[in-house]
């Protein structure tokens, strides 16, 4: 029945503890970005990111595994988003699902990307018979295609936000300004994204002011979700009426 939540707890539960395992999921990814990545990769000079990578490798290996904890979360928050949204519309909620979850799974791929960068820093004899300069390189490359990688499951995630924040929006149990938000959230990652695939100078352009309303509008659910969550009575009278159409 759509009226029956796993584990007895109520909508408004299921809801905050949505927007706590998003919150974490937003923190994570930020520290990873602009703490790790951010500062240990210097745009275009190999020889200075090899370094630093060598030099912070410890810091480097946890960030990949903080990454690994984000992924399982956001499987996590995917679930409860569609024990949530299956009562407005169960269909779009599946699509919605699927999207996040090839999204998580291109995410998760490109994150070898990030451990293959250190096999060339290392001290194994087979890596003798390149130059430093060809070890920096191979260090190098695997970050530009984890940068694309990343860039091509936002699409994926960009798909997920279009529909999930049209779910919000007539949901009637959340406000409706949320789910516009997050839909220019989608929009914007949608643009960003496509515009690095197929017109990197554009996205240059564009970046990162492009990127604003997308923090914007995923932090605003996140934050709603967890202090607010949703109008559990409306939640109920819409699983009772789907559950009776």
């Amino acid at each position: 029945m759509l009226t029956d939540l796993p584990f007895k707890l109520s909508a408004k539960s299921y809801a905050r503890i949505d927007g706590a395992l998003y919150l974490i999921v937003i923190a994570i990814g930020l520290w990873g970005e602009a703490f790790v990545r951010e500062k240990l990769i210097v745009s275009g000079n190999a020889a200075a990111t090899s370094a630093n990578i060598k030099s912070m490798e410890s810091l480097w290996r946890f960030a990949i595994g903080a990454e690994i904890v984000l992924l399982l979360l956001a499987v996590t928050l995917t679930w409860i988003f569609l024990l949530l949204m299956r009562p407005v519309s169960a269909d779009l909620a599946w699509l919605a699902t699927f999207f996040n979850l090839v999204s998580i799974a291109l995410e998760a791929g490109i994150q070898l990307n990030l451990v293959a960068a250190l096999f060339p820093l290392g001290n194994h004899a087979y890596l003798k018979v390149f130059t430093p300069e060809q070890l920096f390189t191979m260090t190098y490359l695997p970050l530009r295609l984890h940068g694309y990688g990343f860039g091509l499951s936002l699409i994926f995630f960009a798909c997920f936000c279009l529909v999930m924040g049209y779910l919000i929006f007539i949901s009637e149990f959340l406000p409706k300004m949320l789910g516009i938000m997050f839909q220019i959230a989608g929009l914007c990652y949608l643009i960003n994204s496509f515009a690095l695939l197929v017109a990197p100078a554009v996205a240059d352009r564009m970046f990162p002011a492009i990127l604003v309303p997308s923090f914007i509008g995923e932090l605003s659910l996140a934050l709603w979700l967890t202090v607010k969550g949703v109008d559990a009575v409306k939640w109920q009278q819409k699983a009772r009426t789907l559950a009776s159409s």
